[in-house]
Formats: C-alpha cells, structure tokens, sequence
C-alpha cells in the first residue's frame, strides 16, 4: 500500500456560500509529479489538492493529462490567488501554465468547476 493516495474533504467560502469538494491529496513530491496523468475522467465535484512544505514559484503542465482542468493556487492560509484553465497535451513538449506568484497549495478541477460553482480569486479554502 505505498504511496498510496488519501483523501480528505475541503470546503470552498465565497461570501456566505460553501461549496464542498473532495480531493486526492498530493503531498509527497512522487505524488505531486504524477498528479492527475492518465485520468481518463474525474467526478464532478472530486479533484486533487497539491501541498509543498512551503511556498514555491512556478507553474503546472498537462503532460499525459488527458482530460482539461482548472487549477486554483492558494497562499498558506487558504486564500485563493489565481485560477487557470490548463488543456490537455500528449505532445513532447506541452506549455505550462504559471500563476506568476508564490503560492503553497494547488487545487485541480474538472475545467470550468471554479466558474460553474461561482469561485473567484479571493476567495477561501479550509481542508478537513
């Protein structure tokens, strides 16, 4: 059972909406590589959370990711800071996609998910 993927439910805050999504956490720098490559589908409101021991510049690239995503980077405190649309590539060489800033998680999500469920930039993340 090494390596093997948990779990956990996170809750999105926007104004005095919640908006509830659970994610595989990718916190091992093994897992962080692998992300979602070669996911053929992703349930509607399940993604992947990615976290770095600490703030890290630098973007996320759609090698071997079939399906398209939307991906939101956070501060430490959960604070969303930029959201971006990622297409899939199965190219040698696929383009990546940076946020421009420092940031300490990732969410990834079906493309679309942020926009659909009404989720902006400034709002705010709590894991449980």
């Amino acid at each position: 059972m090494k390596n093997r993927i948990k779990t956990k439910m996170i809750k999105i805050f926007s104004g005095n909406r919640e908006t509830r999504l659970t994610v595989q956490v990718a916190d091992t720098h093994r897992k962080r590589e692998k992300g979602l490559m070669f996911v053929g589908k992703l349930p509607e409101n399940e993604g992947m959370l990615f976290v770095y021991p600490e703030k890290i510049y630098g973007g996320f690239w759609m090698k071997n990711t079939f399906i398209p995503l939307s991906i939101a980077f956070l501060d430490w405190d959960g604070e969303i800071l930029r959201i971006l649309d990622m297409m899939p590539c199965i190219d040698d060489i696929c383009p990546t996609y940076d946020p421009g800033i420092s940031y300490q998680y990732a969410i990834e999500v079906n493309l679309g998910w942020f926009d659909k469920n009404q989720i902006k930039e400034g709002d705010y993340v709590k894991v449980y």
